[in-house]
């Protein structure tokens, strides 16, 4: 008599759930593959900007803005590739990622508007926007860290933690100095 062997990984319930993780694993791959790409486009696109504006006539404003602004992105990106990477190893989507990038675009954008604002500040359009992104800012922020210390403790307390394992363990018998 012929056994067949099953093709797909046999995972908790069933074949349906190994087909299920198989596809959610390329769809993961094809996003890391197309982040990958993004990111090579952004670095060749950042360098050849600021290697145009230095060979012709430019304004140092306008080369430090575009290479902060696409640097920034090019951050974000690489954060969501880290992502990515740790979704598909521990199989599981973690909040802390999306976190730091929500605070480095968030952090972009204010760069980009204090800077376009230099020239003329209002507070009606520009400043209702500054305020509303520092709050984000802040609010991403304390999640962020709520959310690391919850799940990370031992993060917080690494001097503690030291001393603790670097102290020798108290002796039963008490040691008497020379004068006792």
């Amino acid at each position: 008599m012929l056994t067949v062997r099953p093709i797909l990984p046999k995972i908790e319930g069933g074949r349906v759930q190994g087909l299920l993780q198989l596809v959610e694993d390329g769809i993961h791959l094809v996003v890391a593959a197309l982040l990958v790409l993004l990111a090579g486009l952004l670095t060749v696109g950042v360098v050849h900007d600021v290697i145009k504006s230095v060979q012709g006539p430019y304004r140092e404003e306008t080369v430090v803005l575009s290479a902060l602004d696409n640097g920034l992105v090019l951050f974000i990106v690489a954060e969501l590739l880290h992502t990515v990477r740790l979704t598909i190893r521990n199989q599981t989507l973690d909040a802390e990622p999306f976190l730091v990038v929500g605070l480095i675009a968030g952090i972009r954008k204010v760069l980009i508007v204090t800077a376009e604002a230099q020239k003329s500040f209002r507070w009606n359009v520009e400043g209702i926007e500054l305020l509303i992104l520092a709050g984000l800012i802040l609010v991403m922020a304390t999640a962020a860290y709520v959310w690391r210390r919850s799940t990370r403790p031992g993060d917080y307390f690494p001097l503690q933690e030291a001393r603790r394992s670097l102290s020798p363990e108290p002796s039963p018998t008490p040691v008497r100095g020379r004068g006792s």
